[in-house]
């Protein structure tokens, strides 16, 4: 008889099922996809950086990404050492040995002053729909790099945009059935407005798809 499952077999499944999603249809395929792509041409302006924090790093899924370049290491911080651990025991072994773990908080980085080259924080930004919260975390993120900032977000300008403030505005009036409120289209002027605030400037902007989807990935440089 098998014993009771523990709370890091538990992690280890919950990582298993997240990483196995990513790759269940064909259009989360796609989309990551073009989400390396883009990572992949963010990393390239910002000069390739060889020491880079992953925050948070989820499941690892741009890890093998990341690991392209051979002499890379890859902090990997969140706010669960399990399951970040978790998710490292499903990656080969010899990327598994670059991944440094850090058991962190965007908003303080358990890391001194320019302590990498780049961070990287891909899908969580457009989380934060507090401005005083997101200019608290990029002022973090700008303490602890030395040179850049590769982040991505929901902005506006675009057809999904406006598809989804009218659905908003449609629920509104209909009252609310299901909770949305935990990701946030963020006006492009208010958000480069923060980075410069955070001591960034922007040195480039990537769209997934031009004037359609939501997702931009910016490469900033300290100011």
């Amino acid at each position: 008889m098998s014993g009771p499952i523990t709370p890091r077999q538990n992690d280890q499944e919950h990582a298993s099922r997240d990483f196995m999603k990513d790759q269940a249809t064909l259009s989360r395929r796609l989309s990551q996809h073009r989400d390396e792509q883009l990572a992949r041409k963010a990393l390239s302006r910002a000069g390739d950086p060889g020491l880079i924090l992953d925050l948070p790093c989820g499941n690892g899924r741009f890890w093998p990404m990341l690991g392209e370049k051979p002499n890379r290491v890859i902090i990997a911080a969140g706010t669960s050492a399990a399951s970040i651990e978790a998710a490292s025991a499903l990656q080969p072994a010899e990327l598994a040995a670059r991944i440094r773990p850090l058991q962190t908080s965007a908003f303080a980085i358990d890391l001194p002053d320019n302590a990498v080259d780049s961070i990287f924080s891909m899908r969580m930004l457009h989380r934060v729909g507090d401005a005083a919260q997101r200019l608290k975390m990029l002022k973090e993120f700008h303490r602890v790099t030395r040179e850049t900032l590769i982040v991505s977000l929901w902005i506006d300008g675009n057809f999904k945009s406006w598809k989804r403030k009218r659905l908003e505005q449609r629920r509104h009036l209909q009252g609310p059935k299901r909770d949305d409120h935990h990701r946030f289209v963020i006006p492009r002027a208010t958000v480069e407005d923060e980075f410069r605030q955070a001591g960034f400037r922007v040195q480039e902007r990537l769209d997934a798809f031009p004037l359609y989807a939501l997702w931009r990935v910016y490469v900033l440089c300290k100011a």
